[in-house]
């Protein structure tokens, strides 16, 4: 029995409150995700804020620490941007154990046209000190974190930026997503958009941007969004950045019943952090054989690619196991397993869907 909880616009439901839906994987066809079903992730309730009282700072290690209402934002010069973001635990339901945390499957990710003006016209405005070596993202949003350990009063959402990703042209404070304002779910009225870097550094409801001269280390950073690294062998802990190179396979969905002998359009999307996605190979035998599939766009950096391949059905009944692997510029591809320093984030693995052939005809 399929026991999977749908929102009145037909997301899947991870949790009710604070607000985690799911894209329908499978209910992607366009390039761009519609903004009705591309998925919500939120660390504690939405907060209010008021377009007309809103003020964005912009301080700590600059010159000129100033604020900006959301209309003096929105007459500075923009552009408009396509960026795929995903959830730095999406697909998490297909680890072996199963891990804490919210069991997205595919569709914790989406990829959406973005309007806003580049950070770094902000922090340029304001005189970045040459010593600082990281830019705050601070969100109004605020709460008390479930996971242990827990810091012992309420955080806000917070996240800092390398100085050298920060002033990159793509990274954006917007105010738009798919040429609309921003929803309310997605961040109204001011969110970080960080191209290449998995979600939680796109921060939503931003009221402050803070230039630093040491390291942040704060709990998002540090407790929540790290993994462990080598440093001359000890173990540290280091911050998510970077996406990974990933594919995922939309259609036919987990567990589909399929008719023998019969052309079927396997499809997807893939895409990578700071690289580009250059080929997509198909599996239909749990991976022993691999087949070129052709890309529906071109390549765009920082925004996925869809992709398709047309599968001749077996004539025999029985279950097949699926496999996508992309690779990247460089020349590589993605790996078969989930490397475990990432526990229950980075799942960029190759994910098996398993389908049947029927047999009743």
């Amino acid at each position: 029995m399929n026991n999977t909880r749908y929102s009145s616009a037909g997301l899947i439901i991870r949790q009710r409150e604070p607000k985690n839906l799911e894209t329908p994987f499978d209910r992607i066809d366009s390039y761009l995700t519609p903004t009705a079903l591309f998925y919500i992730r939120s660390h504690f309730p939405r907060p209010t804020l008021d377009r007309a009282s809103y003020q964005l700072r912009i301080d700590g290690a600059v010159r000129h620490p100033f604020a900006i209402s959301y209309e003096q934002l929105r007459n500075m010069p923009s552009e408009t941007r396509v960026a795929t973001l995903e959830c730095a635990g999406n697909s998490r339901v297909f680890l072996i154990p199963q891990v804490q945390g919210a069991q997205w499957e595919l569709g914790a990710a989406g990829n959406a046209e973005w309007t806003g003006v580049p950070l770094r016209a902000l922090l340029e405005r304001a005189g970045l000190a040459d010593d600082a070596c990281e830019i705050v993202l601070e969100g109004a949003d605020r709460g008390a974190p479930k996971e242990e350990p827990r810091p012992p009063d309420p955080i806000s959402y917070v996240w800092s930026l390398p100085r050298a990703k920060a002033i990159q042209p793509e990274v954006l404070i917007a105010y738009q997503m798919n040429g609309q304002d921003l929803p309310l779910d997605h961040g109204f009225p001011v969110r970080a958009i960080v191209p290449g870097h998995y979600g939680m550094a796109s921060v939503k409801w931003l009221t402050r941007i803070e230039a630093v001269r040491d390291p942040f280390h704060g709990y998002w950073q540090t407790t929540d969004y790290a993994y462990w690294a080598l440093t001359n062998g000890k173990p540290v802990r280091r911050a998510l950045g970077e996406m990974k190179l990933k594919s995922e396979i939309a259609r036919p969905r987990i567990y589909e019943t399929l008719v023998p002998n019969r052309i079927y359009t396997v499809s997807g999307a893939a895409w990578a952090g700071e690289s580009d996605v250059t080929e997509i190979q198909v599996s239909t035998d749990g991976g022993l054989g691999w087949a070129e599939a052709e890309f529906l766009d071109p390549v765009r950096r920082h925004a996925w690619r869809r992709w398709k391949f047309d599968w001749l059905t077996p004539k025999g009944p029985g279950q097949y196991t699926l496999l996508a692997r992309a690779k990247d510029a460089s020349g590589a591809f993605q790996p078969y397993d989930h490397d475990q320093a990432y526990g229950g984030y980075a799942i960029n693995h190759c994910l098996s869907i398993e389908v049947f052939i029927d047999g009743s005809g």
